[in-house]
C-alpha cells in the first residue's frame, strides 16, 4: 500500500466501507471470531477521530506499549496512558480497562472450575492473570483446607517495584479467620524475572518458622514472573529453611 492509499484508508469512515468490511456487519454475518484484534476493539470503541477511523485508532492502541504489542499490551495501560491517546477520552479508556478486567476474571473463573490446588503449577496458573501484569509488587496469601481447597485469599501488602513489607500478624489473623490448615505465599516481580531476592528468602524464613509455631504451616512461596514462576517448595528452599 503506497502513501496515498494508506492515507485514504486512514481517513475512510466506517460508514463508507463496504458491508463486508464493517466490523459489526462482519460479526453479525460470520461471528465475532472472524474479526481481527483491531476490529474487535473497534466494535467496543465505536468511533474514531476526524483524522482516522476507529479501526486505525484500534491498531494504534494495540501498539501503544512497545514492549507488549497486541492485546496483551492492554493489561499494561493505565487510565492516564489511555486518555493521553488522541481519540480516547475517559469513557472509552474506562471501557477498555473494563474489557481487560473482564478478561482476567473470565480466565480466573475458568481455571477455578477445573483446577484443584494441589501443586505449585496449578496455584501459579490460578493467580497468574491477576498478578503478572502489575507494575507494583503485590504480596498475597492463599489459604487452604485439609482437602487442598482454596478457602480464602488476602492481599497482605502492595509496595514499590523493589520491595513489599509483609506483616506476619496479618497473615495468621486471616488464616485463623478462614479456618486454614496451611497457606501459600504468592507475589509478583514487576520486572518479569521470578528469581527470588534476599528479601524474598528472609520473608519466607520468617513465615515458615512462625507457621510451624502457629500450627498453620507455610507450604510454598510462589513468585510470579511474566511467563514463568518460581516455587520455593519445588526448589527445596523450604526444606533448607
Amino acid at each position: 500500500m503506497d502513501k496515498k492509499q494508506k492515507e485514504k484508508s486512514t481517513h475512510l469512515r466506517i460508514s463508507d466501507m463496504s458491508e463486508k468490511s464493517k466490523p459489526r456487519e462482519k460479526a453479525e454475518k460470520y461471528g465475532v471470531q472472524v474479526l481481527t484484534d483491531a476490529e474487535l476493539l473497534a466494535v467496543i470503541l465505536r468511533s474514531g477521530t476526524p483524522d482516522e477511523n476507529v479501526i486505525v485508532l484500534s491498531e494504534r492502541l494495540l501498539n501503544l506499549d512497545p514492549k507488549h504489542p497486541g492485546l496483551t499490551g492492554l493489561y499494561y495501560l493505565s487510565l492516564r496512558d489511555l486518555t493521553q491517546v488522541s481519540g480516547i477520552g475517559k469513557v472509552k479508556a474506562i471501557q477498555l480497562l473494563a474489557v481487560a478486567e473482564l478478561s482476567r476474571r473470565i480466565s480466573r473463573e475458568g481455571t477455578a472450575e477445573h483446577v484443584r490446588m494441589n501443586s505449585p503449577d496449578t496455584i501459579a496458573d490460578f493467580f497468574r492473570e491477576d498478578m503478572r501484569y502489575l507494575k507494583r509488587e503485590r504480596v498475597m496469601a492463599a489459604f487452604f483446607n485439609s482437602a487442598g481447597e482454596l478457602v480464602g485469599e488476602s492481599l497482605i501488602s502492595e509496595g514499590t517495584v523493589n520491595c513489599s513489607l509483609v506483616s506476619p500478624r496479618e497473615v495468621f489473623i486471616e488464616a485463623l479467620n478462614c479456618g486454614a490448615v496451611y497457606f501459600v505465599l504468592l507475589h509478583n516481580h514487576p520486572s518479569g524475572d521470578p528469581e527470588p531476592s534476599r528479601e524474598d528468602l528472609r520473608i519466607t524464613e520468617d513465615l515458615h518458622i512462625l507457621g510451624k509455631m502457629m500450627g498453620i504451616p507455610l507450604k510454598d512461596h510462589i513468585i510470579i514472573g511474566n511467563r514463568d514462576y518460581v516455587s520455593f517448595a519445588e526448589r527445596g528452599i523450604l526444606n533448607e529453611v
